[in-house]
């Protein structure tokens, strides 16, 4: 167990790096820097010589090497198996030590077909040329796994208190602070997959208006290729519009949400720190993503942004364990 326990928590901080770095991949446009799954031009490395950039160059003639964007894209799938390793292991000795352990067993097995799931959604990514829908979905997988296995080792290493919150009403507030963290990343993920982040360079107007000229239809159509619309046409400036409004809206509903949550809770000792912890990173991150807009996305500041989302992922999972009975 004192293995497991030190797996669940290095889970936690390899996951958290792998999200944050796949961000990086994303903003630096590395995602396709390699253009087969799960190698690199036919090898499992990067090549550097000039012959095999020569070999790799004839391998695959519609993508020039760029070394620089291919190793950024191969430590990130480095990273990835490293986790996914570790992930199979944790599960295993959760099996083994399934009387012990303080989770139902079927959250780590979903951990393992989750990670399963997402290592074809990394496939997808770069055999499908980056779709939004693959890419959206491929950042909810690691959200999502970032959750769970916090929630994993909050149990092992955390303290539950079963009397935080008596009140059925606050433990349904926290609840569902959750789920609207994860539909704000959706939004926020659409809208970075989409490259719509600065469709809107002004706060809080766009283009010196509040309600811009939009179009719905077309920006959250599911089954499009990237920059198009489903008929195959270039996806207007309006559509970033929606899609940047979208998630500027979502982002002022979370935060007066949390917001009005932390106030609500002000009275139940148990999770204060955490409270407290959650409003600090909330704001951080509502400054940080105006910032982005003004400053024209810097990669610093783009990619703290996302650091800041699982940030408050990891946060609002561990006051969601507190909360929650042990199990038996």
């Amino acid at each position: 167990m004192n293995w497991y326990k030190k797996l669940v928590l290095i889970s936690v901080i390899l996951t958290l790096c792998v999200v944050v770095f796949g961000a990086y991949v994303r903003l630096t446009d590395a995602g396709l820097g390699c253009p087969d799954w799960p190698g690199c031009y036919g090898t499992l490395t990067v090549p550097e010589s000039i012959e095999s950039i020569e070999n790799a160059q004839q391998a695959f003639p519609e993508s020039p090497v760029e070394t620089d964007k291919a190793w950024i894209e191969m430590i990130h799938r480095y990273l990835a198996g490293i986790l996914g390793i570790i992930i199979f292991i944790v599960a295993f000795l959760s099996y083994k030590n399934r009387d012990e352990i303080k989770v139902p067993l079927i959250i780590p097995f979903f951990l393992v077909g989750l990670l399963c799931f997402q290592a074809a959604l990394g496939m997808w990514t770069v055999t499908m040329l980056l779709k939004p829908a693959i890419v959206s979905l491929h950042l909810m997988g690691g959200m999502t796994i970032l959750g769970l296995l916090t929630f994993i080792a909050h149990r092992h290493w955390g303290s539950v208190n079963h009397t935080a919150v008596v009140d059925p009403a606050a433990r349904f507030f926290i609840r569902l602070s959750l789920l609207l963290l994860f539909i704000q990343i959706l939004l926020g993920g659409w809208t970075s997959t989409n490259y719509a982040a600065l469709a809107c360079t002004d706060y809080p107007t766009c283009h010196g208006s509040l309600i811009p000229v939009m179009d719905f239809k077309n920006s959250f159509s599911i089954f499009r290729e990237l920059g198009m619309t489903p008929d195959g046409q270039q996806l207007s400036l309006e559509a970033l519009h929606a899609i940047q409004w979208v998630h500027r809206v979502g982002a002022i509903v979370l935060t007066v949400y949390l917001v009005s949550m932390a106030y609500f809770l002000r009275s139940y000792p148990g999770i204060r720190f955490y409270k407290n912890l959650l409003l600090v990173v909330l704001a951080i991150q509502f400054i940080i993503g105006i910032a982005n807009l003004l400053l024209h996305l810097p990669i610093v500041l783009a990619t703290a942004h996302n650091l800041g989302a699982a940030l408050l992922v990891i946060i609002l999972v561990i006051i969601n364990s507190r909360v929650t009975p042990s199990h038996d």
